[in-house]
């Protein structure tokens, strides 16, 4: 009994897959399939250059990608399916299609349509995000009040939070937060994502969602908005476009899973993010990273302890 957790933004590297595509027919299969909805990806992934990487419209296909094919080698290796799983934001759409939620290709089609969306959505250098570090969420939403502009996006951890909005308001909940002891660290991103600003790229990414066909998934899957596990075709489609504006609620998410008597978590795609969160949140917990051969076998030889 394990639950499968997909990363999100920022997970990215360059040469992210690459030994996944070598080691197993099952990851190759999935790449090569990518590979034909955005001719160039893999290059782009192998090779770089960074900075086109992480540009929002091609890390999140690219995320997704990697995230389903260290999924399938997994599974192709003789793991099983997960009890529950969760991403956290773009990856609540690798998540979807590990159960089947949605076809690999249009959810690549979409993830990539959401980051150019996203990324029009707001005028370059006009909004920020910035994570808080050791300050409780009642102090975060204490020095917040009265201060329109700024918005909580990602409950990562208990001693981690997120904030997004417009440039200038973030800037000055940052000083607000440092008053109160609080560390800050901006973050290297290209647009306020998780507050209301998305709303255009939401209302957009609806009209190309709508035209796809979603299927009830073969394992529970968490939605970021509301920390709860969804299995209606439909409402999975309301909540795909609710988190574009919504915060992540991560915290709420693995707490939830634990009270479900889940101990074991596999974190499959690039980076050791989520593990890291996991780490810090339940104090009981064992977290893999299943992102490269090593990281497979090692999770297969927990599956079978």
């Amino acid at each position: 009994m394990y639950a499968a957790l997909f990363p999100g933004q920022g997970s990215q590297k360059v040469g992210m897959g690459r030994a996944l595509y070598e080691a197993f027919p099952a990851a190759r299969e999935v790449l090569d399939r990518a590979e034909a909805v955005l001719p160039g990806l893999q290059k782009l992934m192998w090779e770089g250059p960074e900075e086109t990487l992480t540009l929002t419209e091609n890390q999140q296909p690219a995320l997704l990608a990697v995230g389903y094919a260290a999924y399938r080698a997994f599974l192709a290796e003789g793991g099983k399916e997960p009890t529950l799983a969760a991403g956290h934001s773009l990856g609540e759409w690798t998540a979807h299609v590990a159960a089947g939620t949605l076809e690999l290709e249009d959810a690549l089609r979409l993830v990539r349509l959401r980051g150019r969306y996203m990324q029009e959505a707001v005028p370059p250098g006009e909004g920020a995000m910035a994570a808080v570090l050791k300050l409780p969420l009642e102090a975060i939403q204490e020095a917040l009040e009265g201060l329109e502009g700024v918005e909580i996006a990602n409950l990562n951890s208990p001693e981690q939070t997120v904030i997004s909005g417009r440039k200038e308001a973030v800037e000055q909940a940052a000083e607000r937060l440092k008053a109160r002891r609080a560390r800050i660290v901006f973050l290297p991103v290209s647009a306020p994502f998780h507050s209301s600003l998305m709303t255009p790229a939401r209302e957009r990414l609806a009209q190309d969602l709508a035209r796809v066909a979603l299927r009830r998934p073969r394992f529970p899957v968490y939605a970021n908005a509301t920390a709860r596990p969804e299995e209606d075709p439909e409402r999975i489609r309301e909540l795909l476009l609710l988190q574009i504006t919504a915060p992540v609620r991560w915290v709420e998410i693995l707490l939830d899973m634990e009270r479900r008597g889940l101990r074991r978590f596999l974190e499959f795609g690039s980076g050791e993010v989520l593990k890291g969160l996991v780490a810090r949140t339940l104090k009981e917990a064992q977290a893999l990273s299943v992102g490269d051969p090593e990281g497979v076998r090692k999770a297969l030889e927990v599956e079978d302890a």
